[in-house]
């Protein structure tokens, strides 16, 4: 999940270009933060715990068919791993808010699948109730 770091005064000059021309907000990511530290907190939302049950074979082989095959929609995802639409959307909801994939629009409403992480790191406390969740994008210029 992309995201923008900006002021309140910048965002809404933004949202006010994005009402007289929503084409502007094509680009645009969806999530706006004052800081780079409230993007981290606010995207590390995601357990330890509940990262490990998201990270299940099934869902890692998918995840390397999205990051290697460009696909045109969730409907070409399904086939390719051959799982039911309703399933595999649900699954690539809880993928998108811990940031590991994003959507791009397709023709009509469609959507398809981008992977925007390129390495997910568990810092579990073994013996205390600590943990902590890092997802690494890639550097974009």
């Amino acid at each position: 999940m992309t995201y923008k770091i900006g002021t309140v005064g910048e965002f809404m000059r933004w949202t006010k270009r994005v009402v007289a021309n929503p084409a502007t907000a094509a680009d645009t990511p969806k999530r706006w933060f004052d800081s780079k530290a409230s993007a981290e907190a606010a995207l590390a939302e995601t357990s330890p715990e509940a990262m490990v049950k998201l990270l299940s074979p099934e869902n890692l082989e998918m995840l390397k068919i999205i990051g290697t095959v460009r696909l045109n929609s969730m409907r070409e995802l399904a086939s390719l791993v051959r799982r039911k639409e309703s399933n595999l959307s649900r699954t690539l909801k809880k993928l998108e808010r811990a940031g590991i994939v994003g959507f791009e629009s397709g023709p009509g409403r469609t959507l398809a699948p981008r992977l925007l992480a390129c390495r997910v790191t568990l810092d579990l406390d073994l013996v205390g109730t600590s943990g902590k969740v890092s997802v690494q994008r890639p550097v974009v210029r």
